[in-house]
């Protein structure tokens, strides 16, 4: 792992979780870190317990609701005001609804939060990355892209919504918008790779189906902890071996391929064109 010592890391869906874990580590190597949640109780106690077990006080938090385009807006402004350089950015927030849900900018919100947030974000934040350089953007995302389609005449599910569904175009989402941003970033000194944290026993699943939840009770019995999915992210973050690498899938600290869909660069680029022009009106 590399030396953090006057580096600026943002981890959003830092409260819980492997985002909570990960951030716990980052500041152990002495990032400047701001963790970002969107319950301030919740991440009041998981900052002042990142600082306990890192053994740091360089850790700061924001608030983001990143179903809220404006709640975005709000979090690049106020980070910028704080922070002229950004080292490392892991998009990480996510969320999964049993019922289809729309967030206050007419979106499908698993969709919203999890591909529409890392999008967002990041564009607002990419000057300061750049500015970084070398810097490194960490997406999230998940072996269920594999499963994962794009109808982008029903982009929000109007029609058919079902829980698994809306993860995986999600998380496919995720994969197709980093590749097509490694691209777009040639030459700047930014990198950005995504990654499967492995199955992974946290509270995200909380909002599955009564149906599920006695599956997901015995499959959480075999499911790595948070403290392990942490690892995942830190090693796109921070270590040496893959340093000027870009535009990868990773699942177990291994470069692998995606799924063959994930890999279709006219469907990266229409994924990117529409992200573009939701994330403008909002």
């Amino acid at each position: 792992m590399v030396e953090l010592s006057n580096k600026v890391v943002l981890v959003t869906g830092a409260n819980s979780g492997i985002g909570f874990e990960a951030s716990v580590k980052l500041a152990r190597l002495g990032a400047t870190l701001v963790m970002v949640g969107r319950n301030r109780e919740k991440l009041d106690a998981a900052v002042a317990e990142v600082k306990q077990r890192a053994a740091s006080e360089n850790v700061t938090s924001r608030l983001c609701d990143f179903s809220a385009q404006s709640s975005i807006r709000a979090l690049a402004e106020a980070f910028r005001k704080d922070h002229d350089r950004l080292d490392i950015l892991v998009n990480n927030a996510g969320s999964v609804s049993d019922t289809r849900q729309v967030t206050v900018d007419g979106f499908e919100q698993t969709f919203a939060v999890n591909h529409l947030g890392y999008f967002l974000l990041t564009d607002l934040l990419l000057d300061l990355l750049k500015a970084a350089a070398p810097a490194r953007i960490v997406n999230v995302a998940s072996v269920g892209h594999r499963r994962g389609e794009l109808d982008f005449d029903d982009l929000h599910m109007e029609k058919g919504y079902q829980i698994m569904r809306a993860y995986a175009r999600s998380k496919l989402a995720n994969v197709l918008f980093t590749r097509e941003l490694a691209k777009r970033l040639e030459g700047a000194g930014v990198t950005v790779n995504s990654l499967h944290p492995g199955a992974v026993a946290t509270r995200i699943w909380d909002h599955a189906p009564w149906y599920a939840k006695p599956a997901l009770a015995v499959a959480k019995l075999f499911m790595i902890t948070p403290e392990q999915g942490g690892d995942t992210i830190m090693y796109l973050a921070t270590s040496p071996e893959v340093q000027g690498k870009t535009g990868g899938y990773y699942e177990k600290n291994r470069l692998v391929d995606p799924a063959e869909h994930a890999k279709d660069e006219v469907l990266a680029r229409k994924l990117w064109n529409v992200s573009t022009s939701l994330c403008a009106g909002a």
